[in-house]
């Protein structure tokens, strides 16, 4: 096994979308081998997000109660440990 290379703990081996990395589960850093970020970029260009769900809501109504919340996307979602 390999160890994280700025803290020196031993690096975890995951599974995300097909793509084997390697991440620390101390300070979170996460490394990939030759070929691994082309492979999450390819797959990311094929993914698609669903339609948002419709409703009846009047989307012009006063927004001010409301929190924005802020879309991550597909990397948030790949390294999220």
């Amino acid at each position: 096994m390999m160890q994280c290379p700025i803290d020196g703990t031993q690096l975890v081996i995951t599974d995300r979308s097909g793509v084997e990395i390697d991440y620390c589960p101390q300070c979170r850093g996460v490394w990939l081998d030759r070929g691994e970020l082309d492979k999450i970029i390819e797959r990311s260009t094929a993914y698609t997000p669903p339609p948002p769900p419709q409703s009846s809501y009047d989307d012009r109504a006063d927004h001010s109660h409301r929190k924005k919340k802020k879309r991550g996307g597909f990397l948030e979602d790949l390294f999220d440990f």
